[in-house]
């Protein structure tokens, strides 16, 4: 597989994650990923986007709402890079809820980062520049 490098810039809104599943879709296909790799990173820009777009911008702040995510691929990974300029928010700071014993334990939310941590060689945080800054990165067997 060639090095690939691709951005997209995304509406601050719940249309923003199809456009980006659409997106990452479209890559995978263009360079050849594995089905198996191709769905992994697709859940995973899917659990982290919606965080996203339903809380970093509400309420509104002084800046305009921007979003982009990046995808750098080559033989070895391919690395996801999700940017906003929402509210800092660390997704990977503290452990996920606990697995409920049984449903009537269960509680609807809260698994999207233990579902990321399983499918993902590499979950990182970091606040640069009033930006966060969430990568993904999955090797290539």
């Amino acid at each position: 597989m060639p090095h690939s490098h691709n951005t997209l810039a995304l509406p601050a809104d719940l249309g923003a994650t199809p456009l980006a599943l659409q997106w990452i879709e479209g890559l995978a296909e263009r360079l050849g990923w594995p089905a198996r790799i191709t769905f992994r990173l697709s859940l995973s820009l899917d659990e982290a986007l919606t965080n996203v777009v339903s809380y970093a911008f509400d309420p509104p702040g002084p800046e305009t709402p921007a979003i982009t995510v990046s995808c750098q691929a080559d033989d070895t990974r391919i690395k996801i890079e999700l940017r906003d300029n929402g509210r800092p928010y660390d997704p990977t700071a503290g452990a996920p809820p606990p697995l409920a014993v049984d449903l009537d334990e269960a509680h609807v939310g809260g698994h999207g980062v233990r579902l990321m941590r399983y499918y993902l060689d590499t979950l990182d945080y970091q606040r640069q520049d009033g930006w966060n800054c969430l990568t993904l990165i999955m090797k290539i067997a």
